[in-house]
């Protein structure tokens, strides 16, 4: 084992007197050393009952006879984040944790992780980090938060706070209701009740095979979550006596079959993110275009908010993602599990509790999955559009550009009421290095949604987007403008036409015009000049490649 480095040979006799020091017993020597790297913290919904799971897992290790050492990782709550400067900090956090899981684990010479996690960078972090170990480790998702209630209509963080901003601005509602749905609508502990990004990303987590069947899905509150926790716990100790490590299970094939999950659940934008950056990790090449690939092969089967109606709950208590990877069938690809078996034998045993919830893929709600992979002068390293959240009249869009320079600017403009239908507002130089830190855009969108105009105003970013939004917003568009990109060069009043079945995204300006445009553009200052976003910034590489740190 990894660990017998610190407790075996006379020369270990100061490491042994520490790990005394904790409480450690002599007979727990010669067990496995598990951690638990828990992301705990009161200061997000999804990660506020972990303490709860900590003493599963923890119980599950120590019953599959191994010793469990808990440490801890930290988490942002994008939410809570999103909207001012806070959130140039969220997606660099991914990197963070990382980086910190790896560093714990090594120093102390651990010879197998149970990873919990919940939320947005938090969960590929840990994936990334589980990758580049690689020793045996198995993924806990809390799980996601109940429904809330307003005068018995269910509600979601995203359309009945987000959204409702924009709504009371534009007079449809009072700011008495958006007193009442801002105390009701995150009823407790969970992630975000649609398929946002930390859902998705627990999805794609099980998808991938690195956690047990159910994760994903099962809500934080109940009691299933917390056997999955204790049998996530004890299932660790036989991967680590079988050997059964990261790399065996994150193979190409297994990333395939993540995408495909992700695009017939119709999943958050930034997964294009966050799967490339983890399979850099397991050394698997994940080309943008491999997303787009699979999107036209995988009908989109299950419509869950932020474009449809249903929730978290009503995909788990449809079958959750084993019922899935069933209606997906032979377009699966083999590929080995943490629960020891294949991805194939968990799809053929799942049952499927909801036809409408889950569709088969000759009933689909859209034809293509969820997110479409847009080039064109305007990206010519791609741009992301999640295309399920579009409605099918402004799938094709031309409009005149609105430019800004950050989201302050584009929200004040917004709220202000001065944006006119048939724009297409660009926020640029929010990417990974112009941001720093690629910030998310749901404050803008969702106002835009909320005023009524998700269909008559597009937006285009070379930031990114919640998993929360809807509507013609294009993002990730590469190269972004602070290494020069084409939207660094746009102007107010240029025409821009948007065509997502054909693929397309373009900036109706000749080339003469666009060369000349870019022999006056010069990089602007970076807007952070200390700390780690100004390293981030210097070392992160384009939205197009994950927004990794440069090897």
């Amino acid at each position: 084992m990894r660990s017998n480095s610190i407790t075996k040979g006379l020369e270990r006799a100061p490491h042994r007197a520490l790990l005394y020091g904790t409480g450690f017993p002599e007979s727990g020597m010669d067990l496995p050393k598990v951690g638990i790297a828990s992301s705990f913290t009161d200061l997000i919904p999804g990660h506020v009952g972990m303490r709860d799971f900590e003493r599963a897992i923890e119980k599950g290790v120590h019953t599959g006879g191994g010793y469990a050492f808990l440490f801890g990782i930290p988490g942002i709550c994008d939410g809570i984040a999103m909207g001012h400067a806070g959130m140039k900090y969220s997606l660099p956090s991914r990197e963070l944790i990382a980086d910190m899981v790896e560093t714990i684990a090594s120093a102390h010479a651990l010879d197998g992780l149970v990873l919990l996690t919940n939320c947005d960078k938090i969960t590929p972090g840990m994936l990334m980090a589980a990758a580049r170990l690689n020793i045996p480790a198995i993924i806990v998702t809390a799980g996601p938060m109940l429904s809330g209630r307003y005068k018995m209509r269910k509600l979601s963080l995203v359309r009945d706070t987000f959204e409702a901003v924009g709504k009371c601005q534009q007079g449809l509602i009072s700011q008495e209701e958006v007193a009442a749905l801002e105390i009701e609508a995150c009823p407790g502990e969970g992630s975000c009740q649609g398929l946002y990004t930390a859902n998705t990303m627990a999805c794609i987590t099980e998808a991938l095979g690195m956690s047990l069947p159910g994760s994903a899905t099962s809500l934080a509150v109940s009691a299933k979550s917390k056997r999955i926790a204790f049998e996530s716990g004890r299932r660790v100790v036989t991967l680590i006596r079988e050997g059964v490590t990261p790399s065996q299970i994150m193979t190409p094939a297994a990333f395939e079959n993540a995408i495909r999950v992700d695009m017939a659940l119709g999943g958050s934008t930034n997964t294009v993110l966050h799967i490339p950056a983890v399979a850099s990790e397991a050394e698997v090449e994940i080309p943008l275009d491999l997303f787009d690939q699979i999107s036209k092969d995988t009908p989109h089967i299950s419509n869950l908010r932020p474009g449809g109606e249903y929730f978290m709950e009503d995909l788990d208590y449809a079958g959750g993602v084993p019922a899935v990877l069933k209606r997906l069938g032979t377009k699966l690809k083999e590929s080995l599990t943490v629960a020891g078996c294949s991805i194939t034998e968990i799809a053929e045993k799942a049952q499927i509790f909801d036809g409408e919830i889950i569709r088969p893929l000759d009933n689909p709600y859209h034809p293509e999955g969820g997110i479409a992979v847009l080039t064109g002068n305007l990206a010519p390293d791609g741009a992301i559009v999640k295309q399920s959240a579009v409605n099918e009249k402004a799938m094709r869009f031309t409009g005149r550009a609105r430019v800004f320079d950050s989201e302050e600017l584009a929200m004040k403009a917004i709220m202000d009421k001065d944006i006119a239908e048939g724009s297409v507002v660009i926020i640029r130089y929010e990417g990974p290095k112009g941001g720093p830190g690629m910030r998310e855009m749901l404050s803008p969108t969702a106002a835009l949604v909320g005023m009524g105009m998700a269909d008559t105003v597009a937006l285009i970013t070379d930031g990114r987007f919640s998993g929360g939004t809807r509507g013609p917003c294009i993002g990730h568009t590469s190269p972004e403008a602070m290494e020069g990109g084409p939207i660094a060069l746009v102007k107010d009043g240029d025409r821009i036409t948007i065509d997502i079945p054909e693929r397309k995204l373009v900036l109706e300006i000749d080339e003469s015009t666009m060369a000349e445009r870019r022999r006056k553009w010069a990089p602007p200052k970076g807007k952070v000049q200390k700390g780690y976003l100004k390293r981030y910034a210097q070392m992160v590489t384009s939205a197009n490649t994950g927004a990794i740190f440069q090897k």
